[in-house]
């Protein structure tokens, strides 16, 4: 815990990267653990095979990687999953290389990029040469089977499927629920993310300081994130002073000042692909918090360990939401969208509102191995300033277990209730 104004942080090993324990042994296991784990959906729902394009889905299956952030507005690679045959990987131009050592992929391709950045005036052209690919392999793998899951696809090409005589079955649910539940060496990689991640919060928290640009901060995060072999960061929520207030706002030039809150959201994937989701918020230059920001700091800090303390297995989506924390009304306006979502390559299903929103929630019950983020803003409508607060927790068998582990502030919270 931290008290007062601090201007020192022990940044141990800061100028050189983390050292890396995870063994290749593990990477293995976890590649063939969650291509079963996408079969066993594929099968369950009756389908001869899934066709990806989401490049986390593909990554969840094959744990291939190619352009990751580009590939999710420009779909230039895809891959089929079959129920009872070849795991299939169509790669980017001259990329097939990138994924020629993985165990889980059976036969690389040249993909066919249908979309019009791409194709132009040729994508009819290039979409059925895809289309009549893609039958082929239903024809040779699918056993008859003309049910083909997708997760997403361009619409001149789902058009075609259809056209062609295949049965689409929407295969984001396949895709999402597969990658629910999170084996031993799944929390692994996550917990070395995490630590990554948290090394990162450390750096942001020294240069904290009067005169320093909301950007300055944030790029401290991906800069350990980066060498530390992480990929990217889903967004930019780093505010700071009454840019805190409402949340959402995004790192900027913004000019910190001393006393000034700052709230953040890591949002991080870090290295093998898995998410890091923590938000933390500390006063510039680390000085004692005013009435104020202390006032809503310990409303944030009974909103989170409040939820957190309910979770365990077997608990169904509407226990939890009926004995969740009830956000004070003068917070309500800007209260955050959720009380917490599942976390894995990403923002996971489910997302679970705050009491205010629960009747557009999900049914579901909480599984062990499941891996969620509990979530919390604290901010007044008219108010200057709000916190932001984030930690990620694994379902247990007979409860759960807090991840991460960097300290919140030590402004004097009692505890929840």
């Amino acid at each position: 815990m931290f008290e007062g104004k601090q201007t020192y942080v022990n940044l141990e090993g800061a100028d050189r990267p983390l050292e890396n324990p995870i063994s290749q042994g593990t990477v293995e296991t976890v590649r063939l653990q969650r291509l079963a784990k996408m079969r066993k959906k594929v099968i369950e729902h009756d389908c001869a095979g899934i066709l990806l394009y989401d490049p986390l889905n593909i990554r969840y299956a094959t744990d291939t990687s190619n352009m990751q952030v580009w590939t999710m507005h420009n779909p230039a690679r895809y891959c089929m999953v079959m129920a009872d045959g070849p795991v299939i990987l169509w790669d980017y131009h001259n990329c097939e290389h990138l994924s020629e050592d993985h165990a889980t992929v059976d036969q690389i391709r040249p993909a066919i990029s249908c979309f019009y950045f791409s194709a132009g005036t040729r994508l009819q052209e290039r979409t059925k040469r895809w289309g009549a690919e893609i039958l082929d392999v239903m024809k040779q793998h699918g056993g008859g089977n003309t049910r083909l899951a997708v997760d997403k696809c361009e619409p001149e090409g789902l058009f075609l499927l259809k056209e062609l005589g295949l049965d689409i079955v929407e295969g984001q649910e396949l895709t999402e629920t597969a990658r629910k539940i999170k084996s031993r060496q799944e929390i692994e990689l996550m917990d070395w993310t995490i630590k990554v991640c948290e090394q990162g919060m450390w750096r942001m928290r020294a240069h904290s300081i009067d005169g320093k640009t909301e950007n300055e901060v944030w790029a401290e995060l991906h800069y350990e994130n980066i060498r530390n072999g992480g990929e990217w960061i889903e967004t930019r929520l780093l505010s700071a002073g009454e840019r805190t207030n409402p949340w959402f706002a995004e790192s900027s030039a913004h000019v910190m000042h001393t006393g000034d809150m700052l709230a953040f959201d890591t949002d991080m994937i870090g290295p093998y692909g898995y998410c890091s989701d923590i938000s933390r918020s500390w006063t510039v230059d680390l000085t004692p918090p005013t009435p104020e920001q202390r006032e809503i700091y310990h409303v944030a800090m009974d909103h989170i360990h409040h939820n957190e303390a309910l979770l365990k297995p077997g608990m169904t989506f509407a226990e939890f939401n009926e004995a969740s924390f009830q956000i004070p009304e003068i917070y309500q306006k800007n209260r955050y969208g959720s009380a917490l979502h599942g976390v894995g390559l990403c923002d996971e299903f489910p997302a679970i509102p705050t009491h205010v929103d629960f009747a557009k929630a999900s049914e579901g019950v909480f599984e062990p191995g499941e891996v969620v983020c509990v979530e919390s803003y604290t901010g007044a409508e008219g108010a200057r300033e709000g916190v932001k607060l984030e930690i990620q927790v694994l379902i247990t068998e007979d409860g759960h277990r807090r991840l991460d582990t960097f300290p919140f502030e030590d402004w004097g919270w009692a505890g929840a209730g």
